[in-house]
């Protein structure tokens, strides 16, 4: 779980940082057992504090989200680079989709940060910049490779991420394969 303060700010005082990782911790406690609202009063109480000081460190509901989503979405660019330079394009593809669709179905936070348009924070921004980076690399080698409709960008796969999210858990998560199959046969030239 990221504790990391904005990077606009100046380092966190150690008991402000405490303060941070326990408002964290009640809220992903809340998404875990399926509070997807993540009311500010409710972790503000949870939490041991006043949700003046929740709402100094999340300004909104999103900003809390993207930063519980913090550590998930710095993996998913991660697997997204390595996947980039990957050997095999069409394997790396399929491995790429695998892992944001484990990485969502596992942190609700990422699932609800990528399906965002607009970011609260400035770091959400930058991940979402150096995963479309390394997406653009991917899908520009697929291509190369006639591996991929010419027509496919990196927001429609970040998309089709959500998609393939949302498919697999009305499914009842027992098609999650068969799901990533269909979308692979749909992307390829």
């Amino acid at each position: 779980m990221s504790t990391d303060p904005p990077t606009n700010a100046e380092p966190l005082r150690a008991d402000s940082a405490r303060v941070r990782a326990r408002m964290l911790r009640a809220a992903r406690e809340r998404l875990a057992a399926g509070d997807v609202e993540l009311p500010m009063n409710a972790i503000a109480k949870a939490a041991g504090v006043g949700v003046g000081t929740v709402y100094r460190h999340f300004p909104s509901r999103q900003a809390l989200l993207e930063a519980l989503a913090a550590d998930r979405f710095t993996q998913l660019v991660d697997a997204a680079e390595q996947a980039a330079a990957g050997p095999d394009v069409v394997a790396e593809m399929a491995r790429l989709l695998r892992v944001a669709l484990d990485h969502q179905l596992g942190d609700p936070a990422l699932a609800a940060v990528l399906a965002e348009p607009e970011p609260a924070r400035p770091e959400t921004r930058e991940l979402g910049r150096a995963l479309t980076t390394a997406v653009d690399k991917l899908l520009h080698r697929a291509r190369a490779a006639g591996a991929i409709r010419p027509e496919i960008t990196a927001d429609d796969l970040r998309a089709l991420f959500c998609g393939l999210q949302h498919a697999v858990t009305v499914s009842g998560d027992t098609d999650r394969d068969r799901y990533v199959e269909i979308l692979l046969r749909g992307l390829r030239a």
